[in-house]
């Protein structure tokens, strides 16, 4: 018995210590969780679906949803073929907001096969959808998550894309079908949710956020610039299938449906580094990275 007895207290002690070093074994990093992922857990960029804005400081890649707005990345695809945004402005800098870009009210550069109007795309059927559902609450939605890449928010019959940082809207006016895609914004600040479902969200960043975010804020009212010294103008905007392979930019975006992607979330919620004393245990959906990486 007294065997049996020093026997159970070993395995017992034994089950205690891999505990204590388990609780203690640091968790993987973001880092790390990528630098595990197979290929198969990213996803290469549609080159119809990929725009390039030449700034004065470099180049912005934007890519366009077809998930959420199909109509408007077709207009928005043909406004840039059509040169639409070649020589347009850099027009307003909003601080912890957005900027904005376009040409001025009666500006009379051809639009191709783009179209002025277009019917709203804020939502679209939750139906159809693979979403990787975030477990936290939200304050505006039902339900949040990520489908295709894109963060996204649902009432469970309709969905849409959420404004977080580096999101990219359609302009518009007071009625509701004047977003064309022919001027566009981004978010560069906390994100607006309040703007979901009241305008269409057209694509994001992927890189180059840092061109735009650090534009001079404006001086006038929203954040516009007053003067046409204070705006940058945009050399060009081409869709990536356009250029010439030597001068593209390939790249990656890791699958929002992939086991790595799932372990990323979880590694924000709780974030184990040892910087952390107290861990959430939860997560915003605009707080959730989506890692882009050169293409592979």
């Amino acid at each position: 018995m007294r065997l049996l007895g020093f026997l159970a207290a070993v395995l017992l002690g034994g089950c205690a210590g891999q505990a204590q070093s388990d609780a203690q074994s640091p968790a993987p990093s973001m880092a790390e969780i990528l630098d595990r992922s197979p290929a198969g857990d990213w996803r290469t960029i549609d080159l119809e679906d990929t725009l390039y804005m030449d700034l004065p400081g470099g180049r912005v890649i934007i890519e366009l949803s077809e998930t959420f707005t199909p109509a408007h990345t077709r207009n928005i695809r043909a406004l840039a073929r059509a040169g639409w945004f070649n020589g347009a402005n850099i027009v307003r800098s909003q601080d912890n907001y957005v900027v904005q870009w376009g040409r001025d009210e009666g500006d009379a550069a051809p639009m191709g096969a783009g179209q002025a109007t277009l019917t709203p795309e804020f939502v679209r059927p939750r139906a159809g959808l693979n979403v990787t559902r975030l477990a936290d609450p939200d304050s505006y939605a039902r339900e949040v998550g990520f489908a295709d890449g894109w963060p996204m928010a649902s009432d469970g019959r309709n969905a849409w894309m959420t404004h977080c940082y580096a999101m990219v809207g359609a302009g518009r006016g007071d009625t509701a079908d004047s977003g064309s895609g022919a001027e566009l914004y981004v978010v560069i600040g906390h994100a607006p949710r309040h703007l979901d479902r009241n305008i269409a969200t057209v694509g994001r960043v992927l890189q180059g956020i840092e061109l735009l975010s650090t534009m001079p804020r404006g001086t006038g009212p929203l954040g516009f610039y007053e003067t046409p010294g204070e705006r940058t103008a945009i050399a060009r905007v081409r869709v990536a299938a356009d250029v010439p392979e030597g001068e593209r930019t390939p790249l990656q975006a890791l699958r929002t449906d992939s086991a790595t992607f799932r372990a990323l979330i979880e590694s924000r919620r709780f974030r184990r580094e040892s910087w952390f004393l107290e861990p959430v245990g939860r997560i915003n959906v605009c707080n959730v990275p989506l890692p882009v990486r050169t293409a592979r």
